[in-house]
């Protein structure tokens, strides 16, 4: 075996991932193993989501692979340490991909990476992968998009690789490197009906503050409407599922791309229930009457905040009450509409809050779920506030998301206020019958009692 690729992610870890229980393959990396493969090298992949470290290791001793490749995002920062710490206790070289390393390449660097692929992997790495087995350490200068550290000296960051413009000359993820079953029957089990994923793009080209664009930067590419039809077909007669996920960033981004993927899944006669995310900007009654026709059940909206300050802040170019307009549409087409809620971004005051809320209770969604912001290196929202990010634990054992941000309310105010909305939400929609809306006025009043707390320990 020339390489075993892994990704880091151990769901056994993650408490909070373990009460949805809706994993999702590392597709990036399937992508990678079947172009690799295509190219002629041997290729194992360790899906480390359902399993430990110590499997990790008991697979590479048995692989004989010289090297490992690793995919790291902010929220599997230490499963990779913990895995680059395996290989090189065993003498393998490690190569890293993802947004994560191209964020931290001194860090990565440091603790025992040979290489960091930056951007998309499969052109650098049919150049890479040949020369980290040959094992010359000083042959890497001349290849683009990679950050490595000549004899252990300064980090040397070589000129970028431009992006594949043809998807469509890329192979489909190889599915069949890993248990793909246990991935739906964990879905049966938990939520009565089992997902696939796919792609139809990479990339965004919206220029949101707070989101990473270390990959794919600013692009947008898509596959042809052929092609997707054609792994959507396959996908349905090999593995069945009840419904599919496309997990592009923006589903339906390209009008006329979606209006073509369309009309060939009509042409085929082929209706797979499926579930996406997209943008109010990119949604209107033509684009939600054929997103019902082609058999949405769900669609995620990320609203962001229903105070349009903020999200003039956050360079979201959307428009919050847009937003109320495109979720009712929705359900009146009879699709499911999620929104995404972020808490806490730059400058936002209570009555932010209390747009929110307010936008919340109006458009009445069927789900909707908050996050509060955190700066993730590399972003403009990072730069931004570069000066005050205080880092709460060792960078070992946390992530971007545990960073703390000086001047901002604590984690236990926006704990509370997370509170306080749902308590507020549910009691204005009323939802929940009568001991529904009692509850939610208790989590209501709790919420924002928290809040007062928290605010008089303001951290400045």
């Amino acid at each position: 075996m020339d390489i075993l690729l892994s990704h880091g992610y151990f769901l056994g870890r993650d408490a909070a991932e373990r009460k949805v229980m809706k994993p999702y393959p590392p597709l990036g990396l399937l992508h990678l193993a079947a172009d690799l493969e295509r190219q002629g090298f041997q290729v194992g992949v360790y899906d480390s989501t359902f399993g430990s470290p110590a499997d990790f290791a008991r697979r590479l001793e048995r692989s004989g692979a010289p090297v490992v490749g690793l995919y790291a995002n902010l929220t599997t920062r230490r499963g990779v340490l913990e895995l680059m710490r395996i290989c090189r206790g065993r003498g393998v070289r490690v190569v890293l991909g993802g947004p994560e390393p191209a964020n931290y390449p001194r860090q990565y660097l440091e603790r025992g990476a040979d290489v960091i692929v930056v951007g998309e992997g499969e052109l650098t790495l049919r150049e890479l992968l040949p020369r980290m087995i040959e094992g010359d350490p000083d042959g890497w200068h001349d290849l683009q998009g990679i950050c490595h550290r000549p004899a252990g000296g300064e980090v040397v960051t070589t000129p970028s690789r431009p992006f594949v413009q043809d998807l469509d000359i890329l192979p489909w993820p190889r599915r069949e490197a890993i248990d793909l079953e246990r991935y739906l029957e964990t879905w049966r089990r938990h939520h009565g009906y089992s997902a696939v994923s796919l792609i139809t793009s990479r990339g965004c080209p919206y220029t949101c503050t707070w989101c990473s664009h270390a990959v794919y930067g600013y692009s947008h590419r898509s596959r042809s409407p052929g092609n997707v039809a054609d792994e959507v077909e396959f996908i349905r007669e090999r593995y069945r599922p009840d419904r599919l996920w496309y997990a592009d960033d923006v589903f339906a981004l390209n009008r006329r791309w979606f209006f073509e993927y369309a009309a060939e899944l009509e042409r085929r006669r082929l209706r797979v229930p499926f579930e996406t995310i997209s943008r109010e900007d990119r949604l209107d009654d033509e684009v939600i009457r054929r997103l019902a026709e082609m058999g949405c059940r769900r669609l995620w909206i990320g609203a962001e905040s229903g105070s349009q300050r903020i999200l003039d802040a956050m360079q979201r170019r959307t428009d919050a009450e847009r937003v109320v307009e495109m979720v009712q549409l929705l359900q009146r087409h009879r699709i499911e509409a999620g929104l995404f809620v972020m808490l806490g971004y730059e400058g936002e005051e209570r009555t932010d809050l209390e747009k929110t809320i307010d936008f919340l209770a109006r458009a009445a969604p069927d789900a909707y779920l908050t996050t509060v912001s955190y700066p993730i290196r590399g972003t403009p929202y990072h730069d931004a506030v570069d000066g005050r990010i205080r880092p709460s634990r060792p960078w070992e054992e946390s992530s971007d998301r545990d960073l703390a941000v000086a001047g901002r309310h604590s984690a236990r105010y926006y704990r509370s206020a997370q509170r306080w909305m749902a308590g507020e939400v549910a009691r204005r929609t009323g939802r929940g019958g009568w001991w529904g809306r009692s509850k939610a006025v208790v989590n209501s009043r709790l919420g924002e009692w928290g809040m007062k707390l928290a605010a008089a320990r303001v951290w400045r």
